[in-house]
């Protein structure tokens, strides 16, 4: 039974603060969110209503998981929101080679098609599109 919870936001860790913030917002459209305060910047990857809150380069955050946010550990699935295709031509544009796909997957959405890519730590990344339904 679900009484209304919801996803608020998941945290990933990366190592290069530039260059992982140019890769989620550039290829998968995240709005990139800065906070100064407490030091150092830290950025926050928002997609909608949901939020990758990001563990980086300068941050010693608190409290963790017993076993912490390492880069290149995530397994992230972002819903695209036009077809499987125009996922694989997008991360073609963007140089971000297809690892599998597309793919028939069973997400939160039911059925779909998904296509796999890596982000420059290694996080698994997929973009799953139910436009085919």
């Amino acid at each position: 039974m679900n009484d209304g919870i919801t996803l608020d936001h998941v945290v990933i860790a990366v190592s290069d603060w530039e260059r992982s913030n140019a890769f989620y917002r550039d290829v998968c459209g995240a709005e990139l969110v800065r906070l100064d305060e407490p030091p150092p910047t830290r950025w926050r990857y928002r997609f909608g209503d949901i939020q990758f809150n990001v563990h980086g380069p300068g941050m010693e955050p608190t409290p963790v998981a017993r076993i912490p946010a390492q880069p290149g550990m995530a397994d992230l699935c972002l819903v695209w929101p036009g077809t499987a295709e125009e996922a694989t031509a997008h991360l073609a544009s963007c140089g971000v080679p297809v690892e599998i796909g597309p793919v028939p997957r069973n997400g939160a959405g039911g059925p779909g098609l998904s296509v796999y890519f890596r982000d420059p730590d290694g996080s698994l990344v997929e973009f799953i599109s139910y436009a085919e339904r």
